[in-house]
């Protein structure tokens, strides 16, 4: 649990995440959470730029109401995703 914010959280980890967060803690014995810390301040402290995530943005070239969620996605996804 986060002492500073009293929050505990659920992470959900892609395929390619998790097999190497688990490759990591088998080579050095560490537990679930310290890599997860580990390898998150790694990527706050990368020095490249390139070392980042960057969330690629398209312009959709519409305009969405976003006032009601449900119908966003419907919008965009198709009612058939839900």
């Amino acid at each position: 649990m986060c002492k500073l914010c009293g929050m505990r959280a659920t992470v959900e980890f892609e395929d390619d995440t998790a097999q190497a967060l688990a490759q990591l803690r088998s080579e050095t014995g560490m537990g679930l959470s310290e890599t997860v810390n580990v390898l998150v301040r790694r990527g706050l402290l990368a020095e490249e730029p390139s070392a980042r995530f960057v969330q690629e943005t398209h312009r959709l070239g519409i305009r969405i109401d976003v006032t009601n969620v449900a119908d966003a996605i419907d919008l965009l996804e198709g009612h058939q995703v839900r």
